[in-house]
């Protein structure tokens, strides 16, 4: 079966139901205690718990999705049969229903069997079930037990494990969780081992796939780490789509099926033909190059912090595992379009973004290119005559400062031979750095400096604003301030974008921000945590200079962002804006100088 197939299958069976289906939400989650969206329920979270209406947006308590999704934890299993970094979620859930509308457990249940035997045709003899035994004062889900027999799961198929395996969530600290219930599916004894108690959850054979979770959710995880229940019970469930299309072509792995195929074959062409001896690298380029394109897509860039160390981690290690294996330079550019042919009919975003998406990955694997020999000798130089097998924190940050290398891949570098890293120490060393490079950056990042405090300068700073925001409404909303640069006379500003602007981009931007001047706005100050002026919509995209406190300038309803200032009160005070050059800063980033008359 191809992808495409399982996912219309999917789709059509749910709308036959009665579902509403909602579009995938982005890698990047509105809830802001996380940094990716790592499960398809994630958008869905304000309805689970019971904050807001789900009828009043979607007009059905019944809603089924294909969600991108992307985690890490897992980062070192990529390359195996069963681990990704960017997956995605089949799943339907059902929010606020009492059990007697036929929708908590027992519609979960039926459901979740018709689809797999009625739809794909999967054999239902073969159906291993899991569920919660109990613990942390909620009792053992005897309910589900009762409901699996009654559709026909013999009770020795029926297998009780705690919270670790059937117990989900909250994907935060706090949030919506409950016990669930799994459905395994048997491969056969070719599969197994030869453990008499072998079955689902086994850790020494590959047998019982896991294939869809049915979670029950009831309880709400508080912040003094308590169960409340919640005002309401909803179903939320999730298939591994990627696991579930392996399983109906009979493939041990997903990197074996159309999701790979072509992207696989291009690591071939490449390589010319060094696949076979290099099955778990070329696994993991492919993986994390898929991975690449869809957090760039969603408007992630790389950096040291947040969603974009991520991305510049599985970037860099795609490069560094191409790198062991002889691949060429720039050779993810072709992985990259392969991906984005691949998707481009599910997810149209990715040819639209695709020169931005190409410039992005080019610009990091170049850059990491130009350090990573370098590094790996200065890696090998220092532990060729060591006699500790401890890696020092002075050499693990000074390949992260010096050569771009995440504290992950030194780590990985250093238990390939037979090191151990001091990971505290490393730590202490960034912190230190940190601290440093913070008390220089006010100037750099929208400071003017006392030498430059001056009123003109005020009008200047104040002006950047408008030009951010102008930017991201001409140019998109994945624009980046970079950095900054005030003088009394003239601002320079540096913002993330992958070529040159046009004239008629130039044009439109001094309009917008001239439109803004005379209209006169008033610029206000807020006072607030940091925390609440991002859930306020403030922009702040250097977030490790800010302290807990923050101040947020609007300019009326145009532009809010986390600032120290000073500004004017209003921007009738500024005069004529006039870009007066653009032209490139670095490698993805432009460079706008500007003046006001």
């Amino acid at each position: 079966m191809l992808a495409k197939d399982l996912r219309e299958k999917f789709i059509r069976f749910f709308e036959k139901k009665g579902h509403k289906i909602v579009p995938s939400s982005s890698l990047i989650p509105d809830d802001k205690t996380v940094l990716l969206t790592s499960a398809g329920m994630q958008q869905f979270i304000p309805y689970l718990s019971g904050e807001k209406d789900v009828l009043a947006d979607y007009n059905s308590r019944h809603l089924a999705s294909v969600q991108k999704c992307f985690r890490t934890d897992d980062i070192d299993e990529v390359g195996d049969d069963t681990h990704h970094t960017f997956f995605e979620m089949l799943g339907n859930w059902s929010i606020g229903e009492d059990s007697k509308d036929g929708y908590f457990k027992e519609g979960a249940i039926k459901l979740a069997l018709d689809f797999f035997i009625n739809e794909i045709g999967l054999d239902k003899d073969r159906f291993w079930i899991t569920i919660f035994k109990g613990g942390d004062k909620i009792p053992k889900d005897q309910e589900s037990f009762n409901l699996w027999q009654k559709y026909g799961i013999s009770s020795d198929r029926i297998k009780e494990f705690g919270s670790k395996d059937n117990f989900w969530g909250p994907t935060a600290k706090v949030g919506p969780c409950g016990p669930c219930s799994e459905i395994h599916y048997d491969r056969g004894e070719e599969y197994g081992c030869k453990d008499p108690l072998c079955g689902p959850n086994c850790v020494k054979c590959k047998r019982f796939v896991e294939l869809w979770n049915l979670v029950f959710m009831e309880y709400m995880l508080t912040d003094d780490g308590s169960y409340i229940k919640l005002p309401q019970r909803n179903v939320d469930t999730g298939i591994g789509f990627e696991r579930l299309l392996a399983l109906l072509n009979n493939k041990d792995s997903a990197y074996e099926t159309d999701l790979f195929i072509p992207i696989i074959k291009e690591l071939e062409s490449i390589s010319k033909g060094r696949c076979q001896d290099n099955k778990k690298n070329f696994r993991i380029i492919a993986d994390h190059i898929r991975g690449a394109v869809f957090l760039t897509a969603d408007g992630v860039f790389p950096s040291n912090v947040e969603s974009g160390y991520i991305l510049r981690r599985i970037i860099r290690r795609a490069v560094r595992f191409g790198r062991i294996i002889n691949m060429p330079y720039n050779f993810l550019i072709p992985l990259a379009v392969k991906v984005i042919e691949n998707y481009n009919k599910e997810h149209p975003e990715l040819m639209r973004k695709k020169t931005d998406i190409l410039t992005l990955i080019q610009n990091e694997e170049e850059k990491f290119e130009k350090t990573l020999e370098r590094g790996l000798k200065e890696f090998k130089s220092q532990i060729k005559n060591s006699k500790s097998k401890l890696i020092s924190s002075k050499l693990a940050f000074n390949l992260y400062q010096s050569y771009g290398f995440p504290f992950e891949l030194t780590k990985e570098l250093a238990e390939e031979e037979g090191f151990k890293i001091d990971e505290e120490s490393f730590k202490q060393e960034l912190k230190k750095h940190q601290e440093i490079s913070r008390k220089g950056a006010e100037r750099k990042f929208g400071g003017i400096g006392k030498e430059a405090d001056s009123y003109e300068a005020v009008k200047l700073h104040t002006a950047t604003h408008l030009l951010h925001q102008a930017l991201r409404d001409i140019l998109g909303k994945d624009i980046r301030q970079m950095g900054s640069d005030i003088t009394s006379e003239r601002l320079r500003f540096d913002f993330s974008y992958p070529q040159k602007m046009t004239e008629e981009q130039i044009k439109k931007v001094e309009d917008i921000v001239n439109q803004k001047i005379k209209e006169g706005l008033k610029v206000d100050k807020k006072e607030m945590p940091f925390k609440e002026a991002l859930d306020w919509g403030a922009l702040a995209f250097f977030k490790e200079k800010y302290p807990q406190n923050v101040s947020v300038y609007s300019i009326g309803s145009f532009s809010k962002e986390v600032c120290a200032g000073p500004h004017v009160e209003r921007t009738s005070e500024l005069g004529d804006f006039k870009i007066i050059k653009e032209e490139s800063s670095s490698k993805g980033v432009r460079r706008i100088r500007a003046v006001l008359k």
